[in-house]
């Protein structure tokens, strides 16, 4: 693979983009975890879980403990130890975000890292004249800190790589230009698929006979939004003009910009260098996400719906019960829904209707009462007995607690669609797929017997274009009253 080079006087200027950080500051993070686990799991070996414990304990009461000061030395040099792995790793570079390594040469610098890091700790322990300290202990987190430190970087580029290989959460990216720099940058995410990115296609006019090809740049909103793209890189050769209006067409559609590798006049000379891999890229523009908010959503997600499920557990096999007694069929109806950025999943739901409903769906289209893509109808006559009471008060839905808690929905945001309402969708509808689907959403606690689905893509759009937690926190106060006061349907 080539590597492109640059020689500007701007070019040794790098700098770390605000979602970069965040990364940055998570893989810090996890190494000082996982050196002090490390380090409690050998001392527990070594002296006994009784002698751990007791090194939690430092203040004045267990000064008069007679392992107390060597227990306190060895906190300090533990302390110096986490010190030096972070500086020895960050001269390694393995805090680089967006950095092309293989695992062997990633495992290779963390080996070397944590091996100057214990080393310089052994001569610090000598020079102190610390006889206390075992240099069994120190050789002992040195071998465990690098097995941990490089498995757990090996483990998460697994999981990013098999991510980007089901299209299940990379970064969709859209190049425009498709030629030499253009090729070898969609060749290059293509191969290294730990990066995180999944190439979606070109915009080029004049590269019409490769099937990668989209569309021109004019098209850049209709075929970012037809393939959910997240980001857009700008290649050479492309105008200045093109190049301005593309980024201004992009900003536009809530989409990061990022050249590569030259700039023009008057473009990227003060923006800050970075690379994406073997490729140095300009950022012109970056559409903020509130990576502290969505962590925080997804934490109140997971924690509510694992509680839910446990406490709900009873309630459910009453459920199950009162299923299978009123009409033949499995308790649980699956379906295939359409998620975020168009991935599908299977959606959990309790059965409300009769076994074979969705070959009878086709049947009773002329009965539809809502508009557009949406297929509803009341008195519907696939409707068991059970399954009436499980809609009124919709216990239906109560399943998908699980689908919330594997990550496919949230407890709150627009409604998953089938895969029959999705085909109809027309361009602009797409946009409410930019979000993860929620089992409840600002249209079912405002306007859920309107049958406009315009206004309910008016709904879903406010809440992507004015999302907080706290209006997730009010939408679902306002969803308790109306499950209990059975406004279902």
């Amino acid at each position: 693979m080539r590597t492109l080079s640059i020689s500007h006087p701007w070019a040794a200027r790098t700098h770390t983009t605000p979602n970069g950080r965040w990364v940055r500051t998570g893989f810090i993070l996890a190494d000082v975890v996982f050196v002090w686990l490390n380090a409690a799991i050998v001392y527990s070996f070594r002296y006994g879980p009784e002698w751990l414990a007791s090194l939690l304990w430092l203040d004045g009461t267990s000064a008069d403990m007679p392992a107390f000061h060597v227990q306190k030395t060895y906190v300090a040099f533990l302390l110096v130890y986490v010190t030096l792995i972070l500086f020895a790793i960050e001269s390694q570079d393995l805090y680089r975000v967006g950095q092309a390594r293989t695992r062997l040469d990633e495992s290779l610098a963390v080996t070397k890292a944590v091996g100057l890091a214990t080393l310089l700790l052994t001569v610090f322990i000598y020079l102190s004249g610390v006889k206390s300290m075992s240099r069994l202990v120190v050789v002992s987190c040195g071998l465990l800190n690098i097995a941990t430190l490089a498995a757990w970087r090996i483990w998460r580029r697994d999981v990013i790589e098999r991510r980007v290989a089901s299209n299940n959460g990379g970064r969709n990216v859209l190049i425009i230009g498709a030629g030499e720099v253009g090729q070898e940058l969609a060749n290059y995410l293509t191969a290294r698929k730990e990066l995180g990115f999944v190439f979606k296609g070109f915009l080029d006019g004049n590269h019409s006979g490769d099937p990668r090809v989209l569309g021109h740049t004019e098209d850049l909103s209709r075929v970012s939004r037809a393939q959910f793209v997240d980001e857009v890189f700008i290649t050479n050769p492309v105008e200045q003009e093109v190049m301005r209006t593309v980024a201004i067409e992009a900003r536009r559609n809530r989409l990061d910009v990022k050249l590569f590798p030259e700039p023009y006049p008057g473009f990227g000379l003060h923006g800050p260098l970075e690379y994406l891999g073997d490729f140095p890229v300009i950022e012109l523009h970056r559409q903020p996400i509130p990576t502290l908010g969505l962590f925080a959503k997804r934490l109140v997600d997971i924690s509510a719906a694992a509680v839910g499920l446990a406490l709900l557990s009873p309630l459910f096999a009453v459920i199950a019960v009162a299923i299978k007694l009123d009409s033949p069929g499995p308790v649980f109806y699956r379906a295939i829904r359409i998620g975020k950025k168009g991935r599908k999943f299977s959606c959990l739901k309790f059965r409300s209707m009769v076994a074979d409903a969705d070959a009878k769906k086709d049947q009773l289209r002329h009965l539809n009462e809502r508009s557009g893509p949406i297929f509803k109808i009341s008195n519907d006559p696939r409707l068991t007995r059970a399954g009436t009471i499980l809609r009124k008060f919709s216990l239906d839905e109560f399943p998908q607690l699980w689908n919330v808690l594997k990550g496919d929905m949230s407890l709150v945001g627009p409604r998953p669609h089938p895969t029959d309402d999705f085909a109809q969708y027309q361009l602009e509808h797409l946009r409410r797929l930019e979000v993860t689907p929620g089992i409840t959403g600002l249209w079912q606690v405002t306007a859920r017997r309107d049958p406009s689905f315009e206004k309910s893509m008016r709904l879903d759009l406010e809440y992507i274009e004015n999302w907080n937690l706290w209006l997730d926190i009010r939408i679902l106060l306002k969803t308790i009253p109306a499950v209990f006061t059975g406004s279902g349907d």
